[in-house]
């Protein structure tokens, strides 16, 4: 049962009067009244301001774009769509006409029988017209529904193809993050409205157009009436659309709180808190407050839209009885015969629908088109931004140094690090040390190739990394952090990743995993190494955070690479996986280059060199013998964390 059914069927407890609910309700105020960048409706407040005339100055832009999209999505679609729509819209005139025609036979002087053999032609020609229109609308809207999924698919593939290749960095500065997450969604969504929306529009301009030519023919003065009596009807839709998006500002924060607060009275995630502290009562009241105020808000759209309507085709009454006034007068007058007066009905009512819809689609398209341009907009930012492509392919490096090596966040004042310099050769392990945000997952990052310094250089075998393709640089490190990924794949495939070019065999998968003290664990699986790791999917299954980490330490090692980062990559592991994992890493410290962050010191105590970070500062520098006898910062870590396992009896 949803929350918003549990509501309606279980009395809500009322809220004691006090300075509790006073608080709670300033508290609840203030988060609803933050600034709400939704990228759904980021651009409402433009959509509200801008004149339907400047919507129409922008139409031929935004219809460029559109097509310019579809014809790269699918060039036979785009075509099929466009010819089958326009030559639809021919045939509408032609059935219009054609019915002149059997009108005129039908209404002429003579027996019934020898009238209706002579429209018999033009009947005929009717029923062409109709069958042909439909069959050309049918196949237009199988292309259009063809076009559809390709136009998204491409979109989105080229928009992943482009932003996967940005830098790093890029993620660190929330304005990115922001306009990447509204190209993802509304970007992507808006695509799909844009190129329908300009279809639409493309139909129902065909079909006004065949009207058009048809009122012309049979009198000059139908087509300008018409549009004057079609005009307030479309006024009154796009003011009915213009109330939902101004109402949007005002709901749109409590409908997010509204969702996010029953996503946690539903499921699980929540759920043990929630029973814990009792907090089902307290989570129901704000969200029935919240729901009070969107109902209000829906109920105030709903009156604006029906004033809206209701004056649009009060309008448009009063134009439909001026137009049947202008044909009975044309008609009385003897300025129009009766065939042509009864074809200008059907088309005025062909014409009218068509002319409200094409003023809707233009609204639609303008819409769409504001938020297409957020993708466009991250693409030309993330262009800007994309790795380097280097000029030399690299060597597993036999040396890495780095010369006062600095590095500065976008988003911070001061530095993460500042003037680090080391030397580290194959064979031997580097630990960094320090408290959280010192700057050690920064520097590991910066050695694996994911950042670049801001100032001074990193140098393999002698060579500025500058010079390297990043990603041909990585096919030499292997990074095992705590910050792994929980990829919805099977065991094996969570192993393999990351090394799939590397041919490897089930028995070199089940080595890596041995290694990390995850094989057996992954045999104890309901399908071994060909379990779902991921519940969302029939037969999942979630693994605990230890065991995702020693699945993360099994990729790693199953990588086989010259250069090897540890972040914490024992956070979440047991003794004997963690015990495992170093011992891993003591062995094959002879083939390569192992840098080691752990807040464990034990574990780091047998490391050729240990750099203890400050603020982004090197403090000290040595191995675990020299730092122990400086007395200084590492010792004094080292000596706080031994006091732990030794007993005041064994001291």
């Amino acid at each position: 049962m949803s929350a918003r059914s549990e509501q309606s069927t279980a009395p809500v407890p009322r809220q004691p009067a006090g300075p509790e609910v006073d608080g709670e309700e300033v508290e609840q105020d203030a988060l609803l009244e933050m600034e709400d960048d939704n990228h759904w409706h980021k651009y409402t407040t433009q959509m509200i301001d801008t004149r339907f005339v400047t919507v129409l100055a922008r139409l031929p832009r935004l219809a460029r774009l559109a097509f310019g999209m579809a014809w790269r999505a699918s060039r036979r679609d785009t075509a099929a769509t466009v010819v089958l729509q326009v030559a639809s819209g021919l045939f509408t005139a032609f059935g219009l006409l054609a019915t002149q025609q059997v009108l005129v036979h039908l209404f002429s002087s003579g027996l019934t029988r020898d009238k209706v053999i002579s429209a018999l032609p033009s009947l005929l020609l009717v029923m062409a017209a109709a069958v042909a229109r439909g069959g050309l609308s049918t196949a237009a809207g199988y292309a259009q529904a063809r076009l559809k999924p390709r136009v998204r698919n491409a979109a989105e593939v080229h928009l992943l193809s482009v932003t996967s290749r940005v830098q790093l960095s890029a993620y660190d500065t929330e304005s990115y993050a922001d306009a990447l997450d509204r190209a993802r969604n509304r970007g992507l969504y808006a695509v799909e409205e844009l190129v329908n929306a300009t279809i639409d529009l493309l139909t129902n301009t065909a079909r006004f157009a065949a009207v058009a030519i048809t009122l012309l023919t049979i009198h000059p003065l139908l087509l300008p009436v018409l549009i004057v009596a079609a005009l307030p009807e479309g006024w009154g839709a796009v003011r009915a659309a213009r109330a939902e998006y101004q109402a949007s500002t005002r709901w749109l924060a409590r409908a997010r709180w509204s969702w996010t607060l029953g996503h946690q009275l539903a499921y699980r995630r929540h759920a043990p808190e929630v029973r814990a502290y009792n907090l089902r009562g307290y989570l129901l009241r704000r969200f029935g407050v919240l729901l009070g105020q969107i109902e209000r808000t829906e109920l105030e759209v709903a009156r604006e839209q029906t004033t809206a309507r209701v004056i649009g085709g009060s309008l448009a009454g009063i134009g439909t009885a001026g137009v049947y006034a202008l044909l009975a007068w044309l008609l009385i007058e003897g300025h129009l015969p009766l065939a042509a007066a009864v074809t200008a009905v059907f088309a005025l009512q062909t014409g009218g629908s068509a002319l409200r819809n094409l003023i809707f689609n233009v609204n639609k398209v303008f819409e769409s088109g504001l938020y297409v341009n957020d993708i466009q907009d991250t693409e030309t930012t993330t262009l800007a931004r994309q790795e380097r492509t280097g000029t030399s392919t690299p060597a597993a490096p036999e040396e890495i140094r780095l010369e006062d090596v600095s590095l500065t966040y976008e988003s911070a004042e001061k530095p993460a690090l500042a003037g680090v310099s080391l030397t580290v050769r194959r064979g031997q392990t580097i630990a960094l040390v320090g408290e959280n945000g010192s700057g050690k997952s920064t520097l590991a990052k910066i050695l694996g190739g994911l950042y670049e310094p801001t100032g001074g250089r990193m140098l393999w075998d002698g060579a500025d990394t500058a010079s390297f393709t990043p990603e041909e640089m990585r096919e030499h490190i292997a990074t095992i952090s705590q910050d792994f990924a929980r990829w919805p794949f099977t065991a094996r495939e969570a192993v393999r990743i990351g090394a799939e070019p590397r041919p490897a065999t089930q028995a070199d998968i089940e080595d890596s995993a041995r290694a990390a003290e995850a094989h057996d664990m992954i045999l104890g699986l309901p399908n071994g190494y060909a379990t779902l790791l991921d519940t969302s999917f029939k037969g999942g299954h979630d693994p605990s955070q230890g065991q995702w980490q020693r699945l993360a330490a099994a990729r790693g090692f199953h990588r086989d690479a010259p250069v090897i980062i540890c972040d914490e990559p024992s956070a979440a592991l047991d003794p004997r996986a963690e015990h495992a994992l170093f011992q891993y890493l003591r062995d094959g410290a002879a083939g390569r280059i192992t840098v080691l962050i752990t807040h464990r010191l034990a574990n780091v105590r047998d490391a050729d060199q240990i750099l203890v970070l400050d603020h982004g500062h090197v403090l000290e520098h040595g191995d675990h013998d020299q730092l122990m006898a400086a007395g200084g910062v590492y010792a004094e870590l080292f000596a706080l964390q031994a006091s732990g396992y030794t007993s005041e009896r064994e001291a």
